[in-house]
């Protein structure tokens, strides 16, 4: 009978290799486009200031703006922007964006600061989905926070936003 289960038990140790090495296998090696002052210029940075235009109110002399989108177009336009926030925090955990060799800006809280900015991105398409302005109001402010916070540990002296 043991020699029965000879064949099966080599038989599972191949597909269990296999398998093993099958979620091995490297990804693709990334093609960086830009650096960290040309991701955030390019990509970051508008995206960003369109949900915060989309948020809240101005006083003008004639009154009160509200700034919400009010058409289907503009909610889209939120949400393709609210969208390339969130997949932005996954991009700046690039090899290439990552913080090189600072000790006073530690790779652990860059990783924090890219979470959230994932996280409020996703709150921002929830906002939008639902027709929210005082919800992506909120979320605006939270991704304002995150990174004016970011900023403050990470931004060198000339990339730093006035």
């Amino acid at each position: 009978m043991r020699h029965a289960l000879v064949p099966f038990v080599v038989l599972l140790a191949l597909v269990l290799n296999a398998c093993t090495q099958e979620t091995q296998t490297t990804a693709p090696a990334p093609q960086p486009v830009g650096d960290m002052h040309e991701t955030m210029t390019w990509v970051i940075d508008p995206a960003a200031d369109v949900i915060w235009g989309s948020a809240g109110f101005v006083l003008t002399e004639s009154g009160e703006q509200d700034l919400a989108p009010a058409t289907e177009e503009a909610w889209a336009k939120v949400r393709h922007s609210a969208a390339v926030v969130a997949e932005s925090g996954n991009l700046l955990l690039m090899p290439h964006l990552l913080p090189q060799g600072d000790e006073s800006a530690p790779v652990d809280a860059w990783i924090e600061f890219s979470h959230a900015m994932t996280r409020f991105g996703q709150e921002a398409i929830a906002a939008v989905d639902a027709k929210d302005a005082e919800a992506l109001f909120a979320v605006g402010g939270q991704l304002y926070n995150v990174c004016r916070a970011c900023h403050q540990v990470y931004a060198r002296p000339e990339d730093a936003s006035p």
